[in-house]
């Protein structure tokens, strides 16, 4: 999950607290990774589909995210937030249909 360091001993899951499970909440990844501007954006915009982790699309804001899914959060290919983000940064194809 990446709430500890190592896995040598499980004397350190004593001091894992509930904060760290909340740090691994997907709408606090997004901030962390600048998806959204604040917390109630992202959970916004994780009810309302336009995040998804690999090829899930998720729309739980209480899905924790392990350290090996956290470099697959990406939007939707579908999502106007994407079309967006690509439209800012000139990097649209009008010829690419996907985003």
């Amino acid at each position: 999950m990446g709430l500890i360091g190592s896995k040598s001993t499980l004397e350190i899951c004593d001091w894992v607290s509930a904060s760290s499970f909340c740090r691994r909440r997907l709408p606090c990844l997004l901030l962390k990774l600048r998806m959204a501007q604040n917390l109630k954006s992202a959970v916004t915009f994780v009810e309302q589909g336009h995040v998804r982790v690999g090829p899930e699309v998720m729309t739980d804001p209480a899905f924790l995210v392990t350290r090996a899914m956290e470099d697959f959060i990406t939007w939707t290919d579908s999502s106007r937030i994407c079309q967006h983000v690509l439209n800012y940064n000139q990097e649209r194809d009008d010829f690419d249909l996907a985003c």
